[in-house]
């Protein structure tokens, strides 16, 4: 059993604290970020780590900041933890703070490390179409993830995983890992593996980036972009200056598209000359279609009209009569 501290934030972090608690081991605090504004109320929300480390008694420390902050370094040298364990907790550690646990600070990061580091690791893997990417348990230092690795696992991502369900999986997963790393550190048995410079950043993603590019992407960058911004902030366009969001998506070739709709033939000759962003055709039995840039259509299942809810196509479909024809910003 090891004395921790733990620091994490969101339902990711949740998953490895309960992990580790389960586990056995002593959890002397538990650090989080203060409780923040939401909704139209504006009531004082607290993270999901917070939400359960009170379930458990646990002390709780939510510090504005830990740079600079020699109260809260001194509080946490008096808990004289043997690990300090640091999930998604989305602050910068001073190395200070890295100095104080007797066997290190350890990281669980949402990816194959070096691959990835930085802000946003399991979205960016779904945003370029990644087809495998990970957790990586890491000894902490100064650097922005690039600690020495203690342990890695691998997981695959489907066809049509989005963000949300991808960081669903690697929580546990996480979790699982943590409690891995912490027994072999207890054990004096924990490797250490130089990450090397072959790296990747990740980025915190910004809201522009949401916008749907027709003349520049292609199907499969459109549809990446949909799953990775899925469940966080959507994918959007712009009809009749209306804007409308996109949860999920197809991508199809022109071939699949014309294989399908057969009355849609006549543009076999010249589909690839029409405007990217050209609805095909709004049907509600056969569905939504989209053109996108060279040899690729997108086909829309689920979508959110401005001021509605998320819905099925067939149903929004049903109360909007959308033109073949109409162009998408």
């Amino acid at each position: 059993m090891l004395n921790i501290v733990f620091m994490g934030t969101p339902d990711f972090a949740k998953e490895s604290l309960q992990s580790i608690t389960n586990a056995g081991h002593n959890i002397l605090a538990v650090v989080t970020n203060p409780d923040k504004p939401k909704g139209r109320g504006m009531k004082m929300i607290a993270s999901p780590v917070k939400e359960y480390a009170t379930q458990k008694n646990f002390t709780i420390y939510q510090p504005e900041k830990v740079r600079k902050n020699q109260e809260f370094i001194e509080q946490i040298k008096s808990l004289n933890p043997d690990v300090i364990c640091v999930v998604a907790y989305g602050k910068i550690l001073p190395q200070e703070l890295l100095n104080i646990p007797k066997l290190g600070c350890i990281n669980v990061h949402g990816s194959l490390l070096p691959k990835y580091r930085g802000a946003a690791p399991i979205q960016w893997a779904v945003l370029n179409g990644d087809k495998v990417t990970g957790i990586t348990t890491m000894y902490m230092d100064a650097g922005m993830d690039t600690g020495d690795i203690i342990l890695k696992k691998e997981v695959e991502i489907s066809e049509n995983e989005t963000t949300g369900e991808l960081w669903d999986t690697l929580s546990k997963i996480g979790g699982e890992l943590l409690v891995e790393t912490l027994k072999l550190i207890e054990e004096g048995k924990a490797p250490r593996q130089k990450q090397g410079e072959n790296f990747t950043m990740a980025p915190m993603l910004e809201k522009e980036m949401a916008k749907i590019n027709w003349e520049e992407k292609t199907s499969k960058e459109i549809k990446n972009l949909v799953r990775g911004l899925n469940p966080i902030m959507g994918a959007y366009t712009f009809l009749n200056n209306k804007k409308i969001k996109f949860w999920k998506v197809q991508s199809l070739s022109n071939k699949d598209f014309l294989e399908v709709y057969e009355e849609m033939r006549e543009y076999d000759y010249k589909l690839s000359q029409i405007m990217p962003g050209t609805i095909l055709l709004a049907d509600e039995k056969q569905g939504l279609f989209i053109k996108a840039k060279d040899d690729g259509i997108i086909q829309v299942l689920e979508l959110q009209a401005e001021n509605a809810k998320k819905m099925p196509v067939e149903d929004f479909l049903r109360g909007n009569r959308l033109q073949a024809g109409s162009i998408l910003e």
